[in-house]
């Protein structure tokens, strides 16, 4: 066994009604920063937080303008609500893209630095406010992770990954994901389980205990996914995905991500596609297109999807694996096809320039992916 780096990343509190206990968790008394967005808002779901912080007689901030795939201009907005009330935590509640918000927020007003200055791989080096990360869906695994996704420029997706960027706390509540709709539910879980099969999958920095958290994470999404989908209310289901979200996201913020994130991005950024569901729609194709690197692999995680498929011998297993995932895909009734969401025949090309660019994700597939390839990945999703 080679010599390897693990970190486990934020804390975890787990447990209904943890949000109750944030103002012990975020430290210190003066004014919290709280990033959301309005949906999330509206449903009600910042109030156990906010009520919270009005019994311990602090006062909170609350920016709830992120959108889908958060703009750039959307994370300096809300540094500087941050910056002009004195902020000094942030809480990021909701799914990824609050949380990705909420890391910048937390980064830039501790650090002072720019945010044109920090893209790319280790390039946040200073210290930024405390943080707590609260997830409301059981997908991005965002709270877990040092990552943080950002649309620069109207289209293009830039990451920020730098140790800063953890949490001091993640905070799992699955009251706040009761609600939650079947078809979010549906593209968050995928989301989650493609993150368990690309970190342990990921030729980058996969390691035992990377692969420990991966396979508990796709065992527990897997078997828990359609009864969070079609009965919302089985608190023990919910609590289960979110779990499991939070194990692939340990998983991969140590092994990162490869292929089927590098593709999936481009239909966010120019077809606003949610995460999740991209993710869906690209995962059979872009692991059919692995499958000579990635073999073993598969084979070794199809049984934590499906155990009766131990009977069947490596290639069974592994095949099984891509027939697995594509019958949960249809049976949480996500779409299969990218003309489903405003795909046609003359942005392949577009796409698959696009992807290309994810040179981050593309190192740590197991099989290189050309741009003629995700021309011909596109195609076959089409």
């Amino acid at each position: 066994m080679s010599g390897f780096d693990f970190n486990y990343g934020a804390r975890l509190h787990c447990g209904t009604g943890a949000c109750g206990r944030l103002p012990v968790l975020t430290g210190g008394a003066g004014p919290v920063l709280l990033i959301t967005d309005a949906g999330v808002r509206r449903l009600g779901l910042c109030d156990t937080a906010l009520k919270a912080f009005e019994a311990a007689g602090r006062p909170v901030i609350v920016f709830d303008a992120v959108e889908a795939d958060p703009s750039a201009d959307t994370v300096q907005a809300a540094a500087e609500v941050g910056r002009q009330a004195g902020a000094d935590a942030v809480i990021g509640l909701g799914g990824g893209s609050p949380m990705d918000v909420a890391k910048l927020a937390a980064y830039l007003l501790g650090s002072g630095e720019a945010l044109d200055a920090i893209y790319g791989v280790d390039q946040a080096k200073g210290a930024r406010l405390p943080l707590v990360l609260i997830p409301t869906t059981a997908g991005t695994g965002s709270e877990a992770t040092p990552v943080a996704i950002v649309t620069v420029g109207g289209a293009e997706k830039k990451g920020v990954v730098s140790q800063p960027l953890y949490a001091d706390w993640a905070v799992l509540d699955a009251e706040l994901t009761v609600g939650l709709p079947a078809h979010v539910t549906a593209a968050t879980g995928v989301d989650a389980m493609v993150h368990a099969i690309e970190a342990y999958t990921s030729v980058r920095l996969k390691n035992p205990l990377s692969d420990l958290m991966a396979e508990r994470a796709l065992h527990l999404l897997a078997v828990n996914i359609r009864t969070a989908v079609h009965d919302g209310q089985n608190r023990q289901a919910r609590e289960a995905m979110l779990l499991g979200a939070h194990l692939a996201g340990v998983a991969f913020a140590n092994a990162p991500v490869a292929g089927v994130h590098a593709l999936a991005y481009p239909l966010g950024g120019h077809f606003h596609v949610p995460h999740g569901l991209s993710n869906a729609l690209m995962l059979p194709h872009v692991l059919d297109h692995n499958m000579d690197g990635a073999l073993d692999h598969y084979a070794e995680l199809a049984v934590m999807i499906n155990p009766a498929l131990s009977a069947e011998g490596r290639q069974g297993r592994a095949r099984g694996l891509i027939e697995a995932l594509r019958r949960i895909i249809a049976d949480c009734g996500l779409p299969n096809q990218l003309r489903a969401v405003g795909v046609s025949p003359e942005h392949l090309d577009l796409l698959a320039s696009e992807a290309i660019k994810q040179q981050r994700l593309l190192i740590n597939n197991p099989v290189p992916i050309t741009e003629v390839d995700a021309r011909r990945l596109y195609a076959a999703a089409y």
